[in-house]
């Protein structure tokens, strides 16, 4: 698992006007090509008396699977410019799809170049980009006279902490970054003086707005 990568936050479109030509652009998380071909033709569907609808997605931690389609476009106009862009982005497990209803001026391949990446970049910002972070979560069990000593260290350093349980003992649940485990173990040992009961739990990816 990546220790933290960039991908859209969920779904969104924004449409811009060029030369009398409509491009709206479609972006959705996608973390499967079986994901990312349900909506592009979702979008065709949706889109059917469009003139293109153009796609392009990246999937998988190393980016292993990359398609673009120019559906109708001159070669290389339209799909891989707007994989560029995904590429650029350093965006993973992502699909954008642009449709274009052609307003009777042709764009040349340079003016459909530079109108496909327009419009995924400006899709991909309406969708909004967050980085998600792998993180542990730590379960920590002491005593309540330990219980502000600790919650004071961890406000200031770099550990969250994602819930407080007042129990028989106090029971602090707090995300770790991978790769700083042992740290935060050695940190909490001796903030405690061992006084605490320390246990490594489930890993997951916490989301951050990016942009």
């Amino acid at each position: 698992m990546l220790k933290e990568y960039f991908t859209v936050k969920g779904e969104g479109s924004h449409e811009i006007d060029i030369q009398k030509s409509r491009f709206i652009a479609h972006v959705k998380r996608a973390e499967s090509e079986e994901e990312a071909l349900a909506f592009v033709q979702a979008v065709k569907k949706e889109h059917w008396n469009a003139t293109h609808n153009c796609s392009a997605y990246m999937i998988g931690e190393q980016n292993l699977i990359q398609k673009a389609s120019d559906d109708g476009e001159p070669a290389g106009t339209a799909g891989v410019p707007m994989l560029e862009v995904l590429k650029k982005k350093d965006l993973k497990d992502a699909v954008v799809v642009v449709t274009r209803y052609f307003g009777g001026i042709k764009l040349g391949a340079g003016g459909l170049i530079r109108a496909y990446s327009k419009a995924a970049s400006e899709g991909i910002r309406a969708a909004g980009i967050v980085k998600r972070t792998l993180v542990s979560t730590f379960h920590v069990k002491l005593d309540y006279s330990w219980l502000g000593k600790v919650e004071n260290a961890l406000h200031s350093s770099p550990y969250q902490i994602k819930e407080i349980q007042y129990l028989e003992q106090v029971e602090l649940s707090i995300y770790v970054k991978e790769g700083e485990q042992d740290a935060f173990q050695n940190w909490m040992a001796d903030l405690t003086n061992g006084q605490a009961a320390i246990s490594e739990g489930e890993k997951q990816y916490l989301e951050t707005d990016a942009e």
